[in-house]
Parts: structure tokens; sequence; C-alpha cells
């Protein structure tokens, strides 16, 4: 009974519960996710905050708290499905927070029912939190201060506008926000490295393509594409002065003789693999090339010097910096692609891309290992990080984050070095730029206006007096979109113009007309969207947003922008 092999252990009750996700984004990003704390600054109807945090409860985020001093009124039934009848008069942050942790029992939640303003003067208010999340309308002072907490605290803030068919979202991420797994589509990450194989690689070639022409039918069916191609590219070197095909004449020319190699008196008519073969060619044949973004990545400021409480991120981007400046290439990731082979032919040529790609992974290790000791860092980098990232190196992508505006009253919107490409994409043709600038002008109007004149709770447009406010609203938003266009210095045509003021105007007459009011479908949808970017914020995986996006419910579009 000794001898018995122990019995295979099947998923945990955890793995059941979240196997879709963690097919997405594994266990680190599933942990991630556990260890997160989210905090909802929930103003106005209060829709959209919670129907995101809903799409991030129901994944497993670890904590979340609701800041919300609203009373639950005969509104709210209307617009909100996690609140009810016997709720009237209480506290909407506590009965939405209890409703929402029924989603899932893993998750703890919090409610904070103090105003806004009190709560954030306490000490250390938003020390405990990971992420920040504000719907508006809100005060600029407070978002202001929140911003602030962002930046020195180097977490994700998120503010999201849903007024009637219309929604907005911005993301403040910190100043360098670096994605290692940004999950690229599969036809984009293999590296074949055809045109410079190693020896290794071109003794599997040799032996599998060994007297080709007189192999036996079935086997020369059966030789793997990659080793076709790499037979065939040193036929064509013997009669090319050793030159490979580099233009798209030569690629074809090369394409057309690999398919004359096949051989058509099969059953089937012809061979797999080297319809296979045929197909790589075009896109297989190219030089193994970093994106200029990744080269960025090397060459900057945080990559070139590690000090001692550099990230991970950087000190491994250091190290294959120092790879590819030896060899002019990026580690092996070692994938490969399936295809037309005998299962014992297949399975060595992974193995020769394995060893490979452990084999200059080993020695990025070594230069992590060297980075490490020359800074004096007290804990070494895990090798599976480095592992992840040498396998995505290609891939990986810097988010430089910054700051969204934020309105204040009696001040211009100062737009920076992105003024002259909001004010071009001003002009595009079916641009939501002129939507943009309509929410822009909502949150000046709710910065100098409020219900009692004296300081309390802000006044959205059109919830008193359509008419006026739409006039005023509009006004406003025409002198954005002047200080912008004097900003840029940009020379639209007048009549170009006129109709971007026009549309404009549409937009934010609709603001009005909804009088502050969330639709539930497009606040569902919105919360759908921002949940997803809040997912790759606290993973660092996929691309996130940089760093607004605007979203017309009315034609279904949606335009991302960088402000």
């Amino acid at each position: 009974m000794e001898d018995l092999p122990r019995p295979v252990q099947g998923p945990t009750a955890k793995e059941k519960k979240y196997d879709r996700q963690l097919r997405l984004w594994g266990a680190t990003g599933q942990i991630a996710l556990e260890n997160s704390h989210i905090l909802l600054v929930n103003s106005g109807p209060g829709v959209v905050g919670i129907e995101t945090l809903k799409n991030l409860v129901l994944p497993g985020i670890g904590n979340f708290t609701i800041q919300d001093e609203a009373i639950v009124s005969e509104a709210d039934l209307g617009v909100n499905f996690f609140l009810e009848d016997q709720h009237l008069g209480g506290y909407r942050a506590e009965h939405t927070c209890n409703l929402l942790k029924e989603l899932n029992p893993d998750v703890d939640g919090h409610f904070i029912s103090e105003p806004i303003e009190p709560w954030l003067s306490q000490p250390d208010a938003l020390r405990p939190y990971t992420l920040i999340l504000v719907t508006a309308p809100v005060r600029p002072a407070v978002l202001a201060k929140l911003s602030a907490h962002a930046d020195a605290a180097l977490i994700p803030l998120f503010y999201v506008h849903s007024v009637g068919f219309y929604a907005h979202f911005s993301v403040h991420l910190p100043p360098a926000f670096p994605v290692v797994d940004t999950h690229p589509s599969p036809e984009t990450t293999s590296d074949l490295r055809l045109l410079q194989p190693w020896p290794e690689l071109m003794q599997y070639a040799e032996e599998k393509t060994a007297d080709l022409d007189n192999m036996k039918p079935e086997d020369h069916g059966h030789v793997p594409w990659i080793a076709l191609l790499l037979h065939f590219l040193e036929e064509w070197k013997k009669n090319h002065n050793g030159h490979v095909p580099q233009t798209y004449t030569d690629k074809t020319e090369f394409r057309k003789s690999v398919s004359q190699a096949a051989r058509t008196n099969t059953p089937e008519g012809g061979e797999e693999n080297f319809d296979e073969a045929v197909a790589a060619v075009l896109k297989s044949l190219n030089p193994p090339q970093p994106s200029s973004a990744v080269k960025e990545i090397f060459t900057a400021p945080e990559c070139l010097l590690i000090r001692q409480h550099s990230s991970s991120f950087w000190v491994i981007a250091n190290a294959i910096g120092l790879f590819y400046t030896k060899y002019n290439l990026l580690p092996v990731p070692g994938s490969v692609p399936d295809m037309k082979a005998r299962s014992a032919d297949y399975i060595q040529l992974q193995n020769v891309y394995k060893s490979k790609a452990r084999k200059d992974m080993a020695e990025v290790v070594d230069s992590v290992r060297f980075l490490e000791r020359n800074a004096n860092r007290s804990t070494p980098i895990e090798e599976r990080d480095i592992e992840a990232f040498c396998k995505n190196a290609a891939h990986i992508k810097l988010v430089r984050g910054r700051p969204f505006p934020v309105v204040q009253a009696g001040e211009k919107i100062r737009w920076g070095d992105c003024a002259k490409s909001i004010a071009q994409k001003l002009t595009f043709d079916d641009s939501l730029v002129p939507l943009y600038i309509a929410f822009l002008a909502w949150d000046e109007f709710v910065a100098t206006h409020d219900k009692d004149g004296l300081g309390g709770a802000p006044q959205v447009p059109g919830e008193t007096d359509p008419e006026t406010d739409s006039e005023n609203l509009t006004g406003i938003a025409f002198k954005i979109a002047d200080d912008l266009v004097k900003e840029a210095s940009a020379a639209i045509d007048h009549d170009e113009y006129d109709r971007v003021k026009t549309q404009i105007g549409d937009f934010a007459r609709e603001l009005v007309r909804a009088g502050g009011a969330e639709l539930h479908n497009i606040g569902a949808l919105t919360g759908g969207i921002v949940s997803q970017e809040i997912i790759k914020a606290i993973t660092e995986q996929y691309v996130p947003v940089d760093n607004t996006c605007i979203f017309d419910g009315i034609k279904s579009k949606s335009m991302v922008i960088k402000v």
C-alpha cells in the first residue's frame, strides 16, 4: 500500500468558485484582488458607484468601504437595485453595503455615513485604502484632496460621471505604472528566432529534414513546419550570398519555393505541415526586435539607476536591458505554437525552445542578483517573477499616470502638453471631446452652485431651473472650449468651430435635461467598464485606459483620450 501513488487532488472549493476568472488573471491576480481595499466615495444618485462595486465584489476583492451620507429616498428605489422599501429613511451606505456583502461572503464590507469633508479631515482617514473610486457630483476641494493623496500614496484614483444617457470616467494612475502581463493576442507572442537560430535549434532542424526528398510519405507529411522553414532558409541562403529573404518580393518567392516542395500525390491532395510553413512565412521571417515602447523602458531614469528601494519591475527591466544590449535580442519566451507533427517530434521541439528560454533566464537571474547586491536589497526577487518578465519582455507596457483636471471655480483648466492633441480631436467626425467639455462644464457648475446658497450640498444643472441652467452650462462649456483652442494655438476653420460649438451646446442641454439623474442601464454598463479598468489596475495585468474614457449611450459610442 505504501508504494501506491497519492490520490490526485481535485480543485479546491475556491478554485471551483473562481474558475472562470482564474483563467483570465491567474492566481497572482486573484491574490492581488483579495489583498485590495477599495474606497467608494458615493455621491448623487449613487447608481454607477454601487454597480461598479457589485462587479468587484463578485470576483472577490478583499475589502470595500462605502462613504455616503445620503438618506434612502423614494427616488433611490427607482434606480438602485440594492435598495428596497424597508430601507427608506435609513443610511444608503449601510444598506447598500449589507446587500453587496450578500453577493460574496468572502468579501468584507464597511460603510461610513459621516459627511465627506469632516471625515476626510481626520488623520490617516485614507490610509487603509489601496484604490479610491469617486462618483460625481463632488466638491472640487474634496476631489483635489483625494487626488493629492493618490499622488502621495501612489494608488489609483477613479472619477466617474453618469448623467442621463452619457458617462465619463478618468483614471489617475501612479507616475510609473508598469504592466508585465499585458495578455497580448497569441498571434503576436511567438518569437521563434527563425532568422537568428541558435545551434541546438539548427541541429534539431537538420535531424528532422535529413534526406527530405527521399522520406517516406508518412514521415514527409509530419516534419514540423519550423524545421521545414529552417531547412529551406539554408537552401535559400546558398543561392543568395548568405542573405535571408528580406523584402516582400523575396518572401513571396521563398514562400513559393516552400509550397512547390510539398507532395501533392497524397490522399488529401497535399501536406498540412507544408501549408502551415507557407502560411507562417510572412509573419515568422522577421527580425525579433522589441517595440519602441519596450526600448524606452530600458532607457527610463528609474531603470538606469537601481536603488535599494527600486521596485522589482525596474530591477528586472535593467537586467533584461543588459541582456538586450549584449545580444541585441530579448530572452526567448520558450513557447511553440501548435502544428502538424508527431507527438515525440513536437515535444522534442518544445524542449529545444524551453531549454533556450531557461538558459536566457538564468543569465537574466544572474544580472538581477548582481544588481540586488550592488543596491543592498534585503529581499531577493523571486525567480518566478523574473521568469514571467522574460516570457513577456516583448510586450511589457509602462503607463505614465498623471492627474486628470480638477475643475476649480473661476479658474482656467490647464491642459498642459495634451492641449494640442485634445484640440485636434475636438474637430474629428463623431468626436466625443465636445461631450467631455460639457462634463467639465457640469463640474464647474457644481463647483459654483449649492442647494442652500451656504456651501451645503452641491446643486447639479437642471435640478431647479432647467432653462436658466441650460444657458449657464452652455456658456461655461463654450468658454472651456475657447480656452482650450487658445492654449493649444490651434488653427480651426471658423465654420468647423461653429459645428463643434453646436455639438457642445447639444451635449450640455442634454446633461441639463437629465437633471443629475442616473439611468440604471447606463450606470450598470458604465460600472461594468470601470470595474474592468479597476481590476486591471489592481492585478497589474492587461493594459489600462490612459487616462479618460467618454461614453455616448445614445449612439453607443466610446472614445479614449489622454488629458
